[in-house]
């Protein structure tokens, strides 16, 4: 495909700040007035903070705004936050509702187009052209990850494999018959098939892929190069969520890989710091909010995503314009304190994969000795080192004792460390558990 991804919408994706900006402004202006006079929550929300409508007049004022966050969602299930009347809703989406009510989000025909246009954008970023073949191996459902590429590849003009999450069998048999150019999936479970390839002695590398775009859960560096290496493709980071509209938020292109692009003209990003709600400069590492500029079914406004990263405005060498997000470093909510000491699992992961001698699959196992927290890494090893632990105890002490030892470096405190037997840890069809806190709750 030669150096350059092809641009689906070169004249949003190149275009000038200035002219983005105007439009971004006056996209903000009909989304303030829209949620307030159609959404209860919203105007309550305005009235309280003492802000109209009227009072957005520059991008800044933004910031005069109240925040939404999650809790927001739950507490007007199911319908409550809609800003059109149910006859225009197309489509339902939802979280899975594993901590109480689920989180719905809508859509009219209007949204489902806009969201396609940005997933198509966002696949030829990653190296894709119309005319592929397209591996969706993302959970169909109420879930935002299989429909969203779904749409957005046959808008792009390629072909979808809609084969959804799980039978890992079935997957390697398209996979090797169908010769798709593109995959999506969860790192996770691409690593999984990637296994199960092997075992059935095939050669990931001998696949007709080129690209892969994974997202849905925090993944690191290490994990992108051991996607690459083990597929010989490109790993490219996707961002959505099913509350700004799902997968398609931002993506980093197939040239530098070097941050992801935000659809900016749908999508009004901040970054903020998580205690004081305070504007972030460029560059500055805190929780992003978003925006929504044309939803129309369930816009949202300032709405805090959990989400750890920093914002970089400069143009790509790709040469699209639009501002790029960082990496996700991890969640707020998926942070753990230990001993006083914040931890990112992904902190945790960009240590193990940089061991040749582990596989990369683990889980972090949290737990309360009386008064104090402890924290315990369970790492399967490689298959090749296992042999070696069964003849000799020695290398396993070593191995034991330097991985510790730069876990403790990379993460400020002392942590356990369990090497576990090869395909040990539970594998996932979809989002990776990494944390399994036995901590008791205290009221």
């Amino acid at each position: 495909m030669g150096k350059a991804s092809y641009i689906f919408n070169p004249e949003i994706e190149t275009m000038p700040r200035e002219k983005m900006e105007l439009l971004q402004l006056k996209r903000l202006k009909e989304t303030v007035r829209r949620c307030y006079e159609n959404v209860s929550f919203h105007r309550e929300n305005m009235d309280r903070a003492g802000v109209t409508p009227d009072d957005i007049q520059t991008l800044e004022d933004l910031q005069k705004l109240p925040f939404m966050v999650k809790s927001d969602l739950r507490e007007n299930y199911p319908f409550k936050l809609f800003a059109v009347d149910m006859s225009q809703v197309v489509r339902i989406h939802g979280s899975s509702g594993t901590k109480g009510k689920p989180t719905i989000v809508g859509y009219t025909k209007n949204d489902i187009e806009n969201w396609a246009e940005v997933v198509a954008r966002a696949v030829c970023a990653a190296g894709g052209r119309p005319g592929d073949m397209f591996h969706n191996a993302y959970g169909y459902g109420l879930f935002t990850g299989g429909l969203g590429l779904h749409y957005g590849v046959e808008k792009m003009g390629g072909t979808v494999v809609p084969v959804s999450g799980g039978n890992t069998a079935r997957q390697i048999t398209l996979i090797q018959d169908f010769q798709p150019r593109g995959i999506s999936a969860t790192p996770s479970y691409t690593l999984n098939i990637v296994e199960e390839m092997k075992k059935l002695g095939l050669d990931p590398r001998k696949t007709n892929l080129a690209y892969g775009i994974f997202g849905a859960e925090p993944w690191t560096e290490e994990m992108r190069a051991q996607l690459e290496e083990e597929l010989d493709i490109k790993a490219i980071d996707i961002y959505g969520l099913s509350e700004v509209i799902g997968p398609g938020v931002s993506i980093e292109c197939y040239e530098a890989q070097d941050g992801l692009h935000i659809a900016e003209d749908h999508f009004l990003p901040e970054v903020i710091d998580p205690e004081t709600g305070e504007v972030l400069p460029y560059g500055e590492e805190g929780e992003l909010v978003f925006t929504s500029l044309t939803k129309e079914a369930f816009p949202v406004i300032r709405y805090r995503t959990g989400d750890i990263a920093s914002l970089n405005p400069e143009k790509c060498k790709c040469g699209r314009t639009t501002i790029r997000m960082s990496r996700i470093k991890g969640r707020i909510d998926d942070m753990f304190i230990v001993r006083g000491v914040n931890v990112f699992p992904t902190e945790i992961e960009s240590v193990l994969l940089a061991v040749d001698e582990l596989a990369p699959h683990y889980q972090v196992v949290l737990s309360r000795e009386g008064v104090m927290d402890s924290c315990e890494v369970h790492c399967e090893v490689t298959t090749e080192f296992y042999r070696k632990m069964s003849a000799s105890n020695e290398e396993t002490v070593q191995l034991t004792e330097m991985v510790r030892n730069h876990l403790k470096e990379a993460l400020g405190i002392s942590v356990g460390l369990k090497l576990c037997k090869p395909r040990t840890l539970p594998r996932s069809e979809g989002k990776a558990i990494r944390i399994i806190d036995k901590r008791e709750k205290v009221s």
